[in-house]
């Protein structure tokens, strides 16, 4: 009766290895940049068009990643103006954040991702934020 060999190492399976470790890799790498931003899936700001002519952005609804550089105003019934400089460029915005999301700790400094809505009236009114 004649000995069956035994299996021996193919190259496929080295290659299907490699492919897998890489497609394991590309994943992890898109998944570490898009978990930063819990907006991702709504347009940016155009910041020089809002400084510009906030009246033509009425109605939509953005998102923000920016610093909170100072509170310029507080009411108990309408909430706080802030005033929130860009990441991405020297632009300094103000932003009213409602009393209706009074629970979050606003200071000096945090840096927040925004998800804001310009008013009729042209100003940022966020609708919700998320520490960055």
């Amino acid at each position: 009766m004649a000995r069956r060999s035994r299996s021996s190492f193919h190259p496929a399976w080295l290659l299907g290895g490699i492919i897998a470790l890489a497609v394991i890799f590309a994943g992890g790498s898109y998944l570490l940049n898009q978990s930063g931003d819990p907006y991702h899936t709504v347009p940016p700001l155009e910041v020089t068009a809002y400084l510009e002519n906030s009246n033509s952005l009425r109605g939509n609804t953005y998102r923000v990643k920016g610093e909170v550089l100072n509170v310029l105003g507080y009411s108990a019934t309408e909430g706080r103006l802030i005033s929130v400089g860009i990441d991405a460029k020297d632009d300094i915005i103000p932003m009213l954040i409602p009393a209706s999301l009074g629970y979050v700790n606003i200071q000096k400094g945090q840096k927040f991702f925004f998800l804001v809505e310009v008013t009729d009236k042209g100003i940022l009114r966020a609708k919700n934020l998320t520490k960055a």
